[in-house]
């Protein structure tokens, strides 16, 4: 298990500013017929992964710290929701739907990845500031 000292180091907080850079992009370029609602929720979700994820790393208690890793994963799963209803648009073409399908993917990676750190944290019988330490990458 890797110590890390700035939640920036962290492999899932960089797989979830990726999966930001990747939808922002994606926003950016996104068809005229999304609605602005679904644009403002969808980034306010991708935004919430990397922001619980350094809130919870920040913290000083391993609870603290799980309550936060589950909240982000939850905003993962919220933004994998959303792109598998967006791929179901017929005002979509092939090549939107695979870069929401790409996308989706990041936050499986996200998802993946929390899991393994809260399960970790969980079982661990240390005591003291141990939400510094977080698994390996798990794609």
């Amino acid at each position: 298990m890797a110590s890390y000292q700035r939640f920036e180091d962290l492999p899932v907080w960089k797989t979830a500013a990726e999966l930001y850079e990747g939808v922002d992009d994606w926003l950016s370029r996104a068809p005229a017929q999304l609605r602005r609602s679904f644009r403002d929720q969808l980034e306010r979700a991708v935004l919430s992964i990397s922001n619980n994820i350094a809130e919870g790393f920040e913290r000083g208690t391993t609870k603290e710290v799980l309550s936060f890793l589950y909240i982000a994963r939850g905003s993962a799963g919220e933004v994998r929701s959303m792109l598998t209803l967006l791929r179901n648009r017929a005002w979509l073409d092939e090549g939107t739907k695979s870069d929401t399908r790409e996308l989706k993917q990041l936050a499986e990676s996200c998802s993946r990845q929390l899991h393994c750190w809260a399960a970790s944290l969980q079982a661990s019988k240390l005591s003291g500031q141990r939400h510094r330490a977080a698994p390996e990458h798990h794609p």
